[in-house]
């Protein structure tokens, strides 16, 4: 069974910088794309950053040059670093598992979320 649990959620000011992990179970890291996603209230779950099996990442244009998205399978954890966060920033960040090695796949497993609230 896939799970993954997702950490490293907070209040942080304007400007600010979190980490977030997300660490999975019940199946190889290796063999698969992990994306970030969030939302904010009132609004659709949006991507915010992808990582690929093979390392390849992305990012949405809203976050690109702020966040970097990273993996560590050993550990089976992805990361999510994030910097400059702005007030739009604020939702809650799920990440999943994608179908397979690329993220252009869909998401088949996702995990509960964690809240980020960027706020002076």
């Amino acid at each position: 069974q896939l799970k993954l649990v997702e950490s490293g959620g907070g209040l942080v000011q304007p400007g600010g910088s979190l980490k977030l992990s997300c660490a999975v179970s019940g199946f190889t890291l290796d063999y698969y794309a992990v994306g970030w996603f969030r939302q904010a209230p009132g609004k659709e779950r949006e991507g915010v950053s992808c990582s690929s099996s093979g390392g390849n990442t992305n990012y949405s244009d809203s976050v690109k040059g702020r966040f970097t998205v990273s993996r560590d399978n050993a550990k089976s954890t992805v990361y999510l670093q994030m910097n400059s966060l702005k007030p739009e920033d604020t939702a809650v960040y799920y990440c999943a598992a994608l179908n397979g090695f690329s993220c252009l796949e869909a998401p088949i497993s996702w995990g509960k979320g964690t809240q980020v609230t960027v706020s002076s």
